[in-house]
Parts: C-alpha cells; structure tokens; sequence
C-alpha cells in the first residue's frame, strides 16, 4: 500500500525540518519545497524526501509542485510555513516590501491552501495547515506589514475551515506565539531553558491535529513557552 504523502512549503532548518522528521517516522512520503531547495539537501537525505523547488507566490510554480505530487497521490498533509517580514517606522515603510510581505505571507498561502484543497476534496479527507505567529492576532509597533500579512492568513485559515470542513478537510491556523529555538547554539536563553519554543514539541502538536477526530476538530492553536507574556 502507497505511503501516505505530506507537503511542507516554505521550508527551513526549524519548524519545518522538524515536521518533515516527524512524518518521516511515522512512514509518510514527505514532499519538501522552497525557493531555495540546496540548503534543504542534509535534511532530504535524513527523511528521504523529495525536493521541489517553488516559489509560493508564483502560481505557476505552485501548480507546478503539486502536479509533481499528484504524479504520487493525493496528500493527506499540507504545511504552510513561508513568511516574510518587514519592519520599520511605519512612515518608512517601503510599498513594495510591504507588497513583497503580503505576497509570501499570504497570498502564497492561499495559491498552496487552493491547490491542496482541489486535489483533497475528490477524497474528502486530508489536513491544510498554516503557521501563524503572534502577529497573527496583534500588531506590532514598527510591524506593520507582517501583522498584515499574518492577519490576513489567519482569516484565510478561518474562511477556508468553515467552508472545508464540512466537506471533509481539516483546515487549521497555528499561532506561534514566542521564538523558535535554533538549537543548542541559540544564544536568546535570557529567560531560562523553557524561554523558547522546540521545534520538535511544536511539530509533536501539529501532528496530533492532524490525528483529531472528525467529530472533535480544533481551526485553531496557539502554541507559546510558559514563560511567555500574552
């Protein structure tokens, strides 16, 4: 029987290289794509991935990628985790970075949330997540543009679950409220060894979503250390 098939776009050496790790072990066939897919090599060869390069603001590349991946099957999981960030006295800011900001933290959300969803909804089943951040639900001084382009990825996730879910797809929005730990050379330890976020625990949660019950469903989780004021 053909393994089950997972989809990280955006991905980087933290939170997604996490992910792939855990659908690795679990058996998945994970798929992993981002613009720059070199430095991704190590990480392809630890979960035997398949690397495809996508930028996801570019439509034609996304369908590209998930033409690659239909070629294997429909994907039970699909990530989101690119995002780009601007910040800035809002005065300065520059219009076209903030463009840049809203294209890769959401627009390319919604090109990758479509494409998994055409594919998905023949079957009526699989899971589309997005991984937000605190600025998904606060904006910033000086942040303009990222709390703009999370805002409106949370409303995506939103919009998409109430519509999707009835049809069988599990769509879900992750508020990552706190730094990503980068290891054990991270020097940002100020607040303890609780002060930052594990990559490996936040993937842990993701794939427990991904197992919810049909009948007990979550669109939404924050994720935050415990030390972290919210």
């Amino acid at each position: 029987m053909p393994s089950e098939i997972a989809v990280i776009v955006g991905v980087g050496q933290g939170l997604s290289a996490a992910l792939a790790r855990g659908c690795a072990e679990r058996g998945m066939s994970v798929v992993l794509a981002a613009r720059n897919i070199e430095k991704l090599s190590a990480l392809a060869s630890e979960t035997d991935a398949r690397l495809i390069a996508c930028d996801a603001t570019d439509r034609r590349q996304v369908d590209a990628l998930f033409h690659v991946v239909g070629a294997m099957g429909a994907p039970v999981l699909v990530v989101y985790n690119a995002s780009y960030r601007n910040r800035g006295p809002f005065v300065a800011l520059d219009a076209g970075e903030v463009a840049r900001t809203l294209e890769v933290t959401a627009l390319g959300g919604f090109h990758v949330g479509q494409a998994a969803a055409r594919m998905m909804l023949p079957l009526g089943r699989g899971s589309i997540f997005f991984t937000g951040a605190s600025a998904s639900v606060k904006g910033y001084a000086q942040s303009a543009p990222f709390a703009m382009g999370k805002f409106a990825l949370r409303g995506l996730a939103q919009s998409m679950a109430r519509e999707l879910s009835p049809q069988g797809l599990h769509v879900a929005h992750f508020v990552i409220d706190g730094g990503i730990s980068r290891g054990a050379q991270d020097t940002r330890r100020d607040r303890g060894p609780d002060g930052l976020l594990e990559p490996a625990a936040i993937a842990e949660t993701y794939l427990y979503v991904h197992d919810q019950p049909r009948n007990a469903w979550s669109w939404e989780i924050e994720l935050r250390p415990s030390v972290e004021v919210f």
